[in-house]
């Protein structure tokens, strides 16, 4: 049952808009929309045994509406010194991916509102697959926006997350304990996928519009630890 509402909604979103994007805490979407007429832009890098690179584009469409695309899985095993590509099994996920995606925002309040996105798109290989994500959110902001929480669903499939379920739980945290100069920043997907992970750190705002997080991973799986580093430029 849980899987036939999950496809239905991701069916929904899909035929409503062609092209989607939404920016993340770490790994999980916070549900802030760009502004309409505005471009995001965020890139990622965790490193562990093999670093991957993570690059997202989100443009503003208005009445809380975001669209955009990605580009996930650019993995450098450092041992080996060469970049991975998978497109062979869906043990780990493939790899490189180029996505489209989209956020939807329906505002209940001024402090709650509902997120609902999704992403689609393939590997970059001679062998394609389909991989998809799809989420929802109920996401708070308190205190003038300093106070930012994110909790919901995710359904998807093993070509996007790797070997292990295919939906979970995520949540996400984004505390400005000094507003637009220096947040506390968490969030954590369930599963004991590749991509099920806690993920705690830091965002300084050096510039306005441009902050730079710094945080510590800890892997569902294997309890296997790592980096992130993470540059957002919102307008």
């Amino acid at each position: 049952m849980t899987k036939t509402i999950y496809c239905f909604f991701f069916a929904l979103v899909f035929s409503v808009t062609g092209a989607f994007a939404q920016l993340t805490i770490f790994n999980v979407s916070s549900s802030e929309i760009t502004e309409k007429n505005k471009l995001s832009f965020q890139q990622q890098f965790e490193i562990q045994d093999v670093i991957n690179s993570t690059t997202t584009a989100t443009y503003g469409l208005g009445k809380f509406w975001e669209v955009g695309v990605n580009v996930f899985n650019i993995n450098y095993e450092r041992a080996s010194h060469h970049f991975v590509h998978n497109d062979s099994s869906a043990v780990e996920p493939y790899a490189p991916l180029v996505l489209v995606n989209t956020q939807k925002l329906f505002k209940i309040n001024k402090v709650l509102g509902i997120g609902i996105g999704g992403l689609i798109g393939t590997n970059l290989a001679h062998k394609k697959h389909l991989v998809y994500f799809t989420y929802t959110n109920l996401a708070a902001s308190l205190a003038d926006d300093h106070y930012k929480l994110a909790a919901g669903g995710y359904f998807a499939n093993n070509g996007y997350l790797g070997e292990g379920p295919v939906e979970g739980v995520q949540l996400g945290l984004d505390a400005g304990i000094w507003y637009e100069k220096i947040h506390i920043l968490a969030d954590w997907l369930s599963g004991s996928h590749s991509k099920g992970q806690l993920s705690t750190g830091v965002g300084i705002y050096f510039l306005k519009h441009l902050p730079v997080s710094v945080g510590w991973q800890r892997s569902n799986a294997d309890g296997s630890q790592g980096w992130v580093l993470q540059v957002t430029y919102v307008p």
